[in-house]
Formats: structure tokens, sequence, C-alpha cells
């Protein structure tokens, strides 16, 4: 299945979805909302759309035939696709979201999902990639180090005992806003305005997902932090 975008010098999206009322009703709003989409229902032709177009983002379901996203979208970051990808997913399990972020999405919405907080998503995530980097120490180059770990923000790596980790771009935007306001409480609400670009604080664990995501990668143990810290109530600190 494939519905082809119509409008001229829109922003470009990908919609992979099986369920063809979704695709439907997605592809309905996202289009009165100024985008072209296009929507696959497989994985595997999915793949094909993504590695052969130019898209600006790609949203994708968890459970599909043939490949699944998971698999998409670890596939086609290796394959040097670093679009936007937002993963629509049914599963609640705070470890089958952290999976899809691992393989390199960037956001993920758990169905059911309100229509206005998908739009938001991807209003945010397009805002996000076209836009400037981040202020500070991101912006300005240089390198980072903290306990065993050593961030180049000029390359946008990260090292831990002089292994490259492989962070998401996501991942990494995050890691960043935490050294660049080191010490300081940031609460989730400013992270999400800040780091993902939302106007309006949506109900989402987005947050707490990429930050349990980066203690796995960074933290010695990820079950007692040393350097993101959790203040309980109020948001995160980072102590580097």
């Amino acid at each position: 299945m494939r519905v082809a975008g119509t409008a001229t010098g829109a922003r470009r999206i990908l919609l992979v979805e099986d369920e063809p009322a979704l695709v439907m009703t997605l592809t309905d709003r996202l289009r009165s909302e100024g985008y072209s989409v296009d929507a696959a229902g497989d994985g595997d032709a999915a793949f094909e759309l993504a590695t052969a177009g130019s898209y600006d983002l790609l949203i994708l379901d968890v459970m599909l035939p043939g490949r699944s996203g998971f698999d998409l979208c670890r596939d086609l970051r290796r394959q040097g696709v670093e679009v936007p990808v937002l993963m629509l997913t049914a599963r609640s399990q705070v470890a089958d979201r952290v999976v899809g972020l691992k393989l390199g999405a960037d956001d993920y919405l758990t169905k059911p999902f309100d229509m206005m907080e998908l739009t938001a998503r991807v209003e945010a995530l397009l805002r996000r990639a076209r836009g400037p980097g981040a202020g500070g120490v991101g912006a300005g180059g240089g390198t980072y180090a903290f306990g065993d770990v050593r961030v180049d923000f000029r390359r946008a790596e990260v090292f831990r005992d002089g292994q490259p980790l492989d962070l998401s771009a996501m991942e990494f935007k995050l890691l960043a806003y935490f050294i660049e306001r080191r010490g300081a409480l940031l609460s989730r609400d400013e992270l999400l305005d800040k780091v993902w670009g939302y106007d309006a604080t949506p109900q989402t664990r987005t947050v707490d997902v990429h930050v349990a995501a980066l203690r796995q990668k960074l933290e010695p143990k990820p079950s007692r932090p040393r350097h993101i810290l959790t203040v309980h109530g109020m948001g995160y600190r980072f102590a580097g």
C-alpha cells in the first residue's frame, strides 16, 4: 500500500502503518496541516521508499508485516538515513520504548494517542531538525569529560573508556543540554520545551525514557546514577 503526497514544496513525511483506517485518518490530518504524505503498509516497502526518497520525517508503527518498526529504524540508521523518526507503538512497557530509542528513534507515541499531540510532536521534530544546534558548550565545539566519559561536541561523538558509544541524535542533544546546565535543576517541562521543542507539554514519559537510556550507556551503575540524578517530584540534575 502506498499513498502519494500531493502538496508541492511541503515538508515530506513517510507514514509506515498497516492499519488502513489509521493511515487514512493520519494522512488526512497531516495533509490538512500542509504536509506531503507518502504511506507504506509494510517494513520492506518502507525501507525502499525511505532510502530512495528525500523525506523530512518518518512515522513508524512498531508492529508491521515484513520487518518490524524496530528493525526498519535500525536498518535505516545503518544506511545513513538520519531524518527524524517518530515511532507509534501499542506497547506500554518502558523497556519496549527504550529499544526504539536505542535503535535511533527520536521520539515515540503510545496508541491510542490524541491527534493534537501527534501534530505537536511532528512540528517539534521538524522544527528541531531544520533549526540551529543547541547553544552553549555544544555550539562552541570542544570536548567535555566526566567520570570515564568524554564528549566531543564538534564531532557529536561520545566515548566511554576510550570506546565510542552509540547514542541517538536525541540522546546526544539531551546529554548536551544536561552538560550545558550542569548543577541546575531541570524540570521535565523545561527539557520537553528546550530539547524536544514542544510548545505545550503533552502527557508523556519521553524524558524519563531517554534519561533511562542515557544512564544505561553512561553510568557505571545505572540503578545508582552518579551523573544524571533524579530530584524526586521535580526533575533532574546533572553532576559532571
